[in-house]
Order: structure tokens, then sequence, then C-alpha cells
């Protein structure tokens, strides 16, 4: 074998091994580049390929724009390639088209796994708002902007929102995002939190949402309590608006509270001011309240906000009477004797023809003399003549 032969065959060699180690490349493949140098028109490309690519200049700006800006040599870039030939045996690439698919497959991940992101509301449009990511157009639909009730979708603009996709069409250029559904996951996680963190007699903050006959409606933060009118206040409260309205921000405590049924019972009135654990009166006082409620078998009556006992029918009058509303009117102020107490049960006998009575009995030392005799069957005549 001659010199010649031996030089050609290991020319065929080296050709071989620099085909192999160039990886072959297609229309339509997003490849690694390396940024070789910048001119004013265009950007080249090292691809590892036989021949070196060329982005051009309106593929990245426009033709004010300076490539420099953007690039400098050594840098490591996704592109396209667009064709492998542009007729001077360069590949053409864009970076544009690069980034673009980069952007659809980085949505395409975010709307598989669920993920949420951020983006900023740009503008208000008929339905929805519209936003960007990575400049790819997003539509949230207004019924998605929250989980509460949107009045004024143009308080979002130039907002940030964390979202997740609830539609994906790439061939369509179609991605809807949804702010709802974010904060729904952020309730139930709230919720799990709450309901784990939940103590008996603790004090809370919330704010009350919603009012209804027989109490208000307290948001702990994902989970709403109920406050009953008898917990709202020490007094008597026949509407919840006597005590609080929607929106205010309340301190209560955690009366009791059930998993399984999802109920908490909360109250807004202050334990340390309960008047039975201060009770100023005693069995045979006589005091003025107040009918705050009239019961076919007796009367409620109120001597102070939060302390109130039972005046029996049989307590009432001397007369015999079929129920307390012959006589009686609910608000009607009464004189009243204390029967009997039962701080444990926070229960009070009273009546009402006792006290009578008692008006009488004050001036029995009146009864000593004639003069006093005469004092006393006038006062007893005066008060018989008033009743």
């Amino acid at each position: 074998m001659t010199n010649n032969n031996l030089e050609e065959k290991s020319m065929s060699e080296i050709m071989d091994e620099i085909d192999k180690s160039m990886k072959p490349i297609y229309s339509g493949d997003l490849i690694d580049g390396e940024v070789i140098s910048i001119t004013d028109s265009e950007v080249l490309v090292n691809i590892g390929y036989i021949t070196d690519g060329i982005i051009k200049k309106t593929d990245v700006c426009d033709e004010e724009g300076n490539l420099k800006e953007f690039f400098k040599p050594g840098d490591k870039i996704k592109v396209y390639v667009v064709k492998l030939n542009d007729g001077e045996g360069n590949v053409v690439l864009s970076k544009k088209k690069a980034d673009e698919i980069i952007v659809w497959n980085e949505l395409k991940k975010l709307f598989n796994e669920g993920a949420t992101f951020e983006v900023k509301v740009h503008e208000i449009v008929k339905g929805g708002a519209i936003t960007y990511f990575k400049g790819v157009r997003a539509f949230i639909p207004a019924s998605h902007m929250s989980n509460s009730f949107v009045k004024n979708l143009n308080d979002y603009i130039n907002k940030m929102l964390k979202v997740k996709i609830i539609e994906f069409d790439k061939e369509k250029n179609k991605i809807v995002l949804s702010r709802k559904e974010v904060e729904k996951g952020e309730i139930e996680i709230k919720k799990k939190d709450l309901w784990q963190s939940l103590k008996k007699g603790e004090k809370r903050t919330g704010i009350v949402r919603r009012l209804v006959k027989f109490g208000a409606f307290v948001d702990l933060g994902g989970i709403d309590g109920l406050i009953h009118n008898s917990d709202l206040s020490w007094k008597r409260v026949n509407n919840p608006s006597e005590v609080v309205s929607i929106g205010d921000k309340v301190e209560v405590y955690v009366l009791d509270f059930n998993k399984e049924n999802g109920k908490i019972s909360l109250g807004l009135k202050d334990v340390e001011e309960d008047p039975w654990n201060s009770l100023k009166y005693k069995v045979q006082d006589i005091v003025e309240g107040k009918v705050v409620r009239l019961l076919d078998f007796g009367a409620v009556i109120e001597m102070e906000d939060g302390l109130e006992g039972l005046a029996h029918i049989s307590e009432i009058s001397e007369e015999n009477i079929s129920k307390p509303s012959q006589i009686l009117n609910i608000g009607d102020k009464v004189k009243v004797k204390i029967l009997d107490i039962k701080e444990d049960d926070r229960k009070m006998s009273l009546s009402i023809k006792d006290a009578s009575k008692g008006s009488l009995e004050d001036y029995s030392k009146y009864n000593d003399s004639d003069e006093g005799n005469f004092i006393f069957a006038e006062l007893l005549k005066n008060f018989k003549d008033n009743k």
C-alpha cells in the first residue's frame, strides 16, 4: 500500500469521525447553541453542526435595536431550526420561536401538574381580564377572578394574582387561568389548619359575613362559626343587627365545635362580665325589673343585662288569671320579690304579687299607736286606690 493510500484512508477516517461527532439536526428542532459573534444584523451561533447557525436581527428586535444588548459571545442559548441552508451554507435559526416553544412547554407542564404561578392583570375586557405569561396571552374569566363576589373588575388592573391553568389548547393558542381555584385550595388548607388548632374557650378574631334571624355567622379564616343571639350580648337580643353588622371585625370565644358536622359555636359577650359570677341579689330582696317574655305558665323578668328570673303565673297576681298577658305586657316595669336562687342552674324564681305585699308590710311599724294606725290606714287606702 502506497503512502498516498495511507494518507487517503487517514483523511477518510478523520472525516468519518467528524461526521459521527456532528449530531443530526432537522427543521423544527429545538437545540442548544453558543453565541460565537455578533454583528449589527445577525448573531452567529455554534450549534455543533457541520456549519454554524445564524439568527437574523428581525428575529430578536426591531431595526433600531442593538443585538449586543441581548447577547454576548459565549452565551448558551436555545434556538429553533428554521431551515438547514440559507443558500450560503448556513443554518437559519430563530430565537423568538425557540422562546415561544419553551414558554408553551412550561405552560403545558404547569397545566399537567396543576401548579400555581403569578401573573399581572394588564387589561379588563368583556367577561374577564387579559394577562401574559412570558409573552403568551392568557384570559381570566370574571367568574374565576376570585372565590368571593367581585363587584368591580377594574380594581384588579396591574395587580399580581396567583393563578392556575384550567384550560390549555396550544393549537388554538388558548390559555384560561383561574384565581378562584387557587383561593379554594388555600381555603381548604386554612380549614384543615384551623380544625387542628381549634380549642374550646380560646379567643379568635373573625369577620361577620352573614346575619340571620337567630344569630350571626363569623368567618374565622375559611370556616364560619355561629354566634347565637343569646351569645351576642348579656342583654336580650331579638335581632343580631342590634349588636353587629356585616363586615365587622370581632373578637369571639370558641364555645364548642364539632368537626364531623362542621359546626362551631361562638360567643361575642365577655365571659368575665357574666352577672351570675358576681350576683348582687339575695332571696327576699325586692327589686325592679322589666317584662321581656310572656309564656303560658309565667313571665320572664329581666333585672339587668344577662340576669333574668321567672315569675310563675301563680306569683303574678292575687287574682285568678289564665295567662300572664291578661295583666302584663312586654316592656312593663314591675317590682318583684326574689323567692329562690339556683346559681348553678342560673335560675331565679320571682313573685310580683309578694313584692306588692312587701310594699304594705314596710309600713307595719306604724301599728303601735292610734296615730300609726291612722297613717297606715291612709297609706293602705291610697295604695288600694292606685291599684
